[in-house]
């Protein structure tokens, strides 16, 4: 099968906000309640995938009056409602107390039977910054700021007595208890790819995501990172990536350029304009034709359901473990490759360990 010796693992976006411009897609539901989000994890999980990824935004970066789900409580109502998946819960460190956030995830770990994560997002979004009433450190210095929350809430998840007086923030003789359910506590996902954020990543995640990208470019990113100089157990990686999977090629293409033209329409007005022009996220996707955010259709997964679960082999083959998904209509979206390309990924995985 692979170096890992794994299987893939898949994991869908929740509908971290709401919004009604024109790149929503008609048959879908513009939607981030917290029932909304329920409703699509708890189905998630019957499908077969993996994991879950609720973003995390104060105020929605697409339109002022969309609504954002706040990732945490719902995290832990969701750790409620659901027995397997992982439930990833994004946070930017700059805006909240390094001690508080621990014990906050610790709480969530906890109640889902050790299935918490968290996706640690230095920052990119100046609005929130500036409406929050933070000074907006430059782009380094967020990073700086990541290292520093990063190391304090690493000691606290380890059970121990942490302090730690750094540029940005620190602690006092703080231990928390309960300790997390599995030692070291909840998975450090990791997402940025300045050399600040690779530096970082490779020192500290446990996992990281990278945005879609060809295979090509996604390898060469994870030979980077992989060469990095390390002390903990090895990185693994994750990709972002948006699908789109029908019976024939033709098919996805057709429903490619179906949605490219929602997006092309859009005239709403977001407010992308906050974006730090020091951010590599928002350059995947520049002169290129796509779908989604992170990079998303930049992966490549449209085509044939047979063409797209080859290439999820392939991006498996070059260390990818978790395949964070995108769709549009979400729901009828998610159940189309819960029956077609997930049991063609498996059947490709038997017979690659079978030959091994």
């Amino acid at each position: 099968m692979s170096a890992a010796g794994r299987s893939a693992r898949f994991g869908v976006w929740a509908p971290h906000h709401g919004y009604f411009g024109a790149d929503s897609h008609p048959d879908d539901l513009p939607d981030a309640s917290y029932r909304r989000n329920r409703e699509v994890v708890v189905e998630a999980e019957r499908l077969g995938f993996d994991a879950t990824l609720i973003a995390q935004h104060t105020i929605s970066t697409r339109h002022r009056d969309s609504e954002v789900i706040e990732p945490w409580t719902a995290s832990a109502a969701i750790a409620e409602a659901t027995n397997r998946i992982e439930i990833i819960a994004a946070i930017k460190p700059y805006l909240y107390n390094p001690g508080v956030l621990a014990k906050q995830a610790i709480g969530i770990d906890r109640i889902s039977g050790g299935r918490f994560a968290i996706n640690l997002v230095s920052g990119w979004f100046v609005p929130e910054m500036q409406q929050l009433g933070l000074p907006v450190l430059d782009h380094d210095a967020r990073y700086d700021y990541s290292a520093e929350w990063l190391e304090i809430v690493r000691g606290l998840f380890a059970g121990e007595t942490v302090t730690y007086r750094g540029a940005h923030v620190g602690v006092e003789g703080l231990t928390l208890r309960p300790r997390p359910v599995r030692d070291g506590g909840p998975t450090i996902y990791f997402g940025g790819e300045s050399e600040p954020a690779r530096r970082l990543a490779a020192a500290q995640a446990d996992v990281y995501f990278i945005n879609g990208r060809a295979l090509l470019e996604t390898r060469a990113l994870i030979e980077d990172l992989s060469r990095r100089p390390r002390t903990k157990p090895p990185l693994r990686f994750a990709l972002s990536a948006f699908v789109i999977a029908r019976e024939t090629e033709d098919a996805a293409r057709a429903e490619f350029d179906h949605l490219l033209s929602l997006v092309a329409r859009n005239n709403a007005g977001h407010m992308k304009s906050g974006t730090d022009a020091a951010v590599q996220m928002m350059k995947v996707n520049e002169g290129v034709p796509v779908v989604g955010t992170n990079g998303g259709t930049n992966a490549g997964l449209v085509g044939s359901y047979e063409q797209v679960a080859e290439r999820i082999i392939a991006f498996r083959e070059a260390g990818i473990d978790l395949f964070m998904i995108q769709f549009q209509p979400l729901l009828a979206e998610m159940e189309r490759f819960a029956t077609h390309v997930i049991p063609r990924v498996r059947e490709r995985e038997s017979h690659l360990e079978a030959a091994q």
